[in-house]
């Protein structure tokens, strides 16, 4: 049976706990000390050569050797660490960041070179030997606990002749079992103490440095922020394809049979036929008002035919000539497109509002691994990024930013206005 399964037997919580922790600082004691012998082999070398005046080139050979012979022990010490981690308190210590996989010279002296294996060399030759002496020293204030606690077995386990001739055994093995009964009292805390300790030292030095963490830290929150992205334009899109299968098609049908019951019932009453006009009137504007809800959530042509089609659907819309010119050789994520495509919008239906402008022009191109939109006009200008003058631009940078994208606007007084847009679209 496991040395884990037993501890489970122990009753009460407490006791188990202290089982645990005691198993784990003996089952680290072994590990501490794995390095000192090759540490102790180096004092000595130094010391029994370099006062006999030894060859430059023997004295680092023979340096070297226990020092190579450390770095080699070091990961599978740190394996040994990690399983004992993960057999006594059932976690896994966090690991470093690996360097690039790949077996020649390279890789060998990133891997040499590296912060994570120099972190783990000194837990193994520094902070290893330092918790070895206090492992020692708990383990040894358990034995003299259980020892001193349980005098008295021990005391009628020897012949009676011992106990006559030596009557004031009784008082002071009372005296014993109180203070084996106080280290059993401080035991557990010594030993709590030392394995948050060790804890400690093992995640500093055998773990993520706090930059690697941090790393990992960005990575994970621009992970998860492209999630929630992406599952924000997907939710737009189911909306945009349930109002289109559902509610717009019902209100078609509807304008469909008011338009036919005032065509086909002509001796309607007037006050009849006022109302079924007023009504398949109002029918007509909603579907209008649902057409460009829909458009504003996610048009069907983007995501059916990509950008290019999308943008000249909206440039055939407005009341002035809009140039579209989009060269990509394939179409970026649903994302970073529904992005590029709601700038160009939003920022084409300003030039309509505010710039008083007679033309635009739409750009979108590819450079590298970079989207690019640009949209200028020939209008007034002086558009601010800061002014709340209801152009909305700002809201345009922060759906920009919302995928790691640069929004520049340069609008001088007079005019022309350029807005460029560049978003990642790394494959």
């Amino acid at each position: 049976m496991q040395l884990t399964t037993w501890l489970h037997l122990v009753p009460g919580r407490p006791l188990r706990r202290a089982g645990h922790q005691t198993a784990l600082v003996a089952a680290g004691l072994p590990l501490h000390l794995a390095v000192v012998p090759l540490w102790l082999w180096l004092l000595g070398t130094m010391a029994a050569l370099v006062p006999a005046a030894t060859p430059l080139p023997v004295l680092l050979t023979l340096v070297a050797l226990p020092v190579l012979l450390t770095l080699v022990v070091t990961p599978l010490l740190t394996a040994g660490q990690r399983r004992r981690y993960r057999a006594l308190t059932g976690k896994d210590l966090p690991r470093p960041a690996v360097p690039g996989p790949g077996r020649n010279w390279k890789s060998a002296v990133r891997r040499l070179t590296g912060r994570a294996l120099w972190r783990q060399v000194c837990y193994h030759a520094v902070a290893g030997p330092l918790l070895a002496v206090l492992d020692l020293a708990v383990l040894a204030v358990w034995a003299a606990a259980l020892v001193a606690a349980s005098i008295y077995v021990w005391i009628w386990a020897l012949p009676p002749q011992w106990q006559v001739t030596d009557l004031g055994y009784t008082t002071q093995a009372a005296y014993i079992t109180a203070g084996g009964l106080a280290l059993l009292f401080l035991g557990p805390r010594l030993t709590g103490a030392l394995v948050r300790l060790d804890t400690r030292a093992a995640e500093v030095l055998l773990g993520p440095s706090h930059t690697e963490k941090l790393a990992r830290r960005v990575a994970d929150l621009a992970e998860s922020r492209a999630g929630v992205l992406d599952a924000a334009d997907a939710e737009r899109r189911r909306i945009e394809r349930d109002l289109h299968d559902g509610a717009q098609q019902r209100l078609v049908s509807l304008a469909v049979n008011l338009g036919l019951a005032r065509a086909t019932l002509g001796d309607l009453p007037a006050d009849a036929r006022k109302v079924i006009d007023e009504a398949h009137r109002e029918a007509k504007e909603a579907i209008a008002e649902l057409n460009n809800l829909v458009r504003g959530l996610h048009p069907a042509v983007l995501e059916d035919r990509g950008l290019d089609a999308a943008l000249s659907g909206v440039a055939a819309r407005l009341p002035i000539p809009v140039r579209v010119a989009v060269d990509l050789p394939q179409r970026p994520s649903p994302t970073v497109e529904a992005v590029a495509y709601f700038v160009a919008s939003e920022a084409l239906t300003n030039v309509v509002k505010h710039a008083q402008a007679t033309r635009a022009d739409v750009t979108v191109q590819r450079i590298g691994e970079t989207l690019q939109v640009v949209v200028a006009d020939d209008g007034a200008g002086g558009a601010d990024l800061t002014a709340a003058d209801g152009t909305g631009l700002a809201g345009l940078a922060k759906r920009v930013a919302s995928v790691d994208g640069t929004f520049s606007c340069r609008s001088p007084a007079g005019g022309p206005t350029v807005i460029t847009v560049e978003l990642p679209c790394a494959p």
